[in-house]
Order: structure tokens, then sequence, then C-alpha cells
């Protein structure tokens, strides 16, 4: 029979035990810190990584209206999309990243392509022939109460009352920011209804002439896209399928500009390559990479609903660059853009707070959810 240890000894055991965790490797209890969290989380909570594909999208939508009056909107979209896949495809090459590898994967990478690519790029190269550089990415930006309400059927996120106020608060500010000023004090005047012959011929031919209508089909194929790489990521490496989507998406594009757009290159100035080349290599490469690298792991609400960033670093761009000048009413539409952004992403933190200090549960579908149960509601 083995002594008994005695309360010294048995003590030490204990302290350790609480300091280190159970000897009972199969029973781990220890928490890790900061430095033992993957690189891939790390990367993706920096706020500078987050911020950077929207500071990009907005600078490139400026550098694209740039040069648009030097060559044809097909081109411009084709050579941006392409060699920017064949960018991701060789980085993702260089850091060991798995190529795609069967039917299935790519036939969502197709599919993917065709919608985020052609169609996306498409309609945004279309509709920035006659719409400005900020207001085009307002109405682009329109999209996360889209991708919001997909991804709550589709993946069961929990976007949550204060999630869904931040989005109507940034539908209204970019609404400010977009719609003419005239409409908009209408509308906040009452007039709701009185829409007279004038008005509504003037409502048509901003959304057929101007061609506003395109960059609203261009945000639904963007909130599509959005939602796709999560199906896409299930089988293939996200990187990888970014830089195949930007290839094949690119295809139809440069095939219908040849047909139809007879040397859109020559007319182009050394300044607009440089711009086209910007647009390129940060507003698609690095962009897109960086965007679907987070998407396919990341909350899809939250991440989306920083797109609403992309129309402001636009407007203050095409402000400072291309010398269009914004209204009171669309700087209002700017703060309030930002406050939406921020009930959004921290909406689980606020609700936490607001359960806490009332006690009142914070619910979801399926029942309520205590402030302590955050990973629960992520």
């Amino acid at each position: 029979m083995k002594p008994r240890p005695s309360t010294d000894t048995a003590t030490a055991d204990s302290a350790e035990q609480t300091a280190t965790g159970p000897k009972n490797p199969q029973c781990p209890v220890r928490v890790p810190g900061p430095a033992e969290v993957p690189p891939s989380i790390q990367l993706v909570s920096n706020p500078f990584f987050l911020i950077a594909p929207f500071f990009l999208w907005g600078t490139a939508m400026v550098a694209m209206k740039g040069v648009m009056e030097e060559t044809s909107p097909l081109f411009l979209a084709s050579v941006r999309l392409m060699p920017a896949g064949v960018l991701v495809v060789l980085a993702s090459v260089l850091l060991g990243r798995s190529q795609p590898k069967g039917w299935r994967a790519w036939l969502w990478i197709t599919l993917f392509a065709l919608v985020d690519g052609t169609l996306f790029q498409g309609f945004l190269a279309r509709g920035l022939e006659r719409t400005g550089a900020g207001l085009g990415s307002v109405m682009i930006d329109s999209q996360p109460l889209a991708v919001a309400i997909m991804a709550r059927f589709l993946f069961k996120e929990w976007v949550g009352p204060l999630g869904w106020l931040g989005l109507s608060i940034g539908l209204l500010g970019i609404s400010f920011i977009g719609l003419p000023d005239d409409w908009v004090l209408s509308l906040l005047h009452g007039q709701w209804f009185e829409v007279g012959p004038e008005l509504e011929e003037e409502l048509w031919a901003v959304l057929f002439q101007q061609c506003e209508w395109l960059m609203l089909m261009a945000a639904l194929s963007m909130a599509m896209g959005t939602i796709l790489i999560r199906f896409v990521a299930k089988e293939a490496d996200p990187v990888a399928a970014t830089g195949w989507h930007m290839i094949i998406g690119g295809l139809p594009l440069a095939i219908s500009s040849t047909l139809s757009e007879p040397s859109p290159w020559q007319g182009i100035s050394l300044g607009g390559w440089l711009e086209i080349s910007y647009a390129t290599v940060f507003g698609s490469a690095i962009a897109y990479g960086i965007f679907f690298y987070i998407a396919a792991q990341g909350s899809l609400t939250s991440l989306s609903a920083l797109t609403f960033l992309t129309p402001v670093f636009a407007l203050l761009f095409s402000t400072l660059l291309l010398s269009e000048s914004l209204s009171d009413l669309q700087w209002s539409g700017v703060l309030l853009t930002l406050a939406s952004i921020y009930l959004i992403n921290q909406r689980v933190q606020l609700s936490n707070q607001l359960a806490a200090k009332f006690s009142v549960p914070v619910f979801r579908s399926g029942g309520a959810v205590s402030g302590l149960d955050r990973e629960t509601i992520e």
C-alpha cells in the first residue's frame, strides 16, 4: 500500500494542476493565450486587414472612372479581372495552397465566376459609363442587406435587432449619399406619394438613362458572390478559387469586348494604363484575395457591412481627384454609414451589455442566448 501524500505535496500538486491544467492529456482545460491563436485567425481579426479591401475598392472605383473616357467598359472589366486572377493563382501556388480538383470544385468555381466575375464586373463597367464614381460605389454597396438576409437563412447567422437597425441606418445613409437631394428632402417632409409627372420622369431617367439600375444589378451579383464563396470553400481553397474565378469570369467579358469594341486600347494614355494597373493589382488581385479569404471563414453579415466603407473612400477620393462635390445631406449620409458599420460589427457586444444592464435576454432563432454565450451567437 502506497503512503498518502502529505498535505503540502497534495497542495503543490493541486496548485500545479490549476496553473498548467490536469495531468490527464485527454481532458485539457488550459485556455490558449494570444500567442497560441492560429496566425490565420489573428490575420482575419486585424482591423487594417479587414478594412483593406474596401479602401482598395473605393480608390479603384475612382481610377476606373478616370480612365473610362479613354477606353471601353467591357475591355476595362476584362483587363481588370483576368490579369488579376493570374496574379492570385500564382500567389496561391507560391504560398503552397492546393489547387482545385474534381468536377464539383470546378462546377462551383464556374458558377462563382459567372455571378461574381462576369455579371458583377460587366454591370459595374457598363454602369460607370454614366454614373459618378462616388454614386456608383454607393449603388453597388447597398448589398449588405441582401447578404445579411441570405446568410441568415442559409447559414443561420445571427443578426439581431441591433444588426437590423444598423443595416437600416446604412441603407438610409447611402440613400442620402446617392439619391438627389430634392428627392430625399421631399420624402423627409412626408411627400411619399406626391410624385408628379416631372419627378416620375426624372426617376425613370436616373434609373435607366444614367445606368443606376446596372449598379443595382452589380450589387445583387456581388451579394450572391459573397454567399457563394462559402459553398466554393467546401470544395476548393478559397484563395486559389478566387484567382480561377477571376480568370474564368473574365473570359466572356474579353470575348464580348473583342466582338463589340474595336481597338479599345488605342486611346489609353500612360496615366490611363497606370490607373488600369492600380485597379487590376490593388483593386482586384489584392482586394478580392483578402475579401474572399475572410468571407470563407468569418461572419458574412459583419464583413459585408464593412462594404459601406467603400463609398466613403470612393466619395472622398472622387472629391479630391475628380472634383465630384458633396452636399451637406451627402456628408450626413457618410456619418450615418459609419454609425451603421459600428452597430453591425459591435452588435454582439452591445446586445450583451444591454442584456446585462437591463436583465433582458438576447434572442435568436432557437431561444434566448445569455451574455456568456457569445461564441454560439457568432
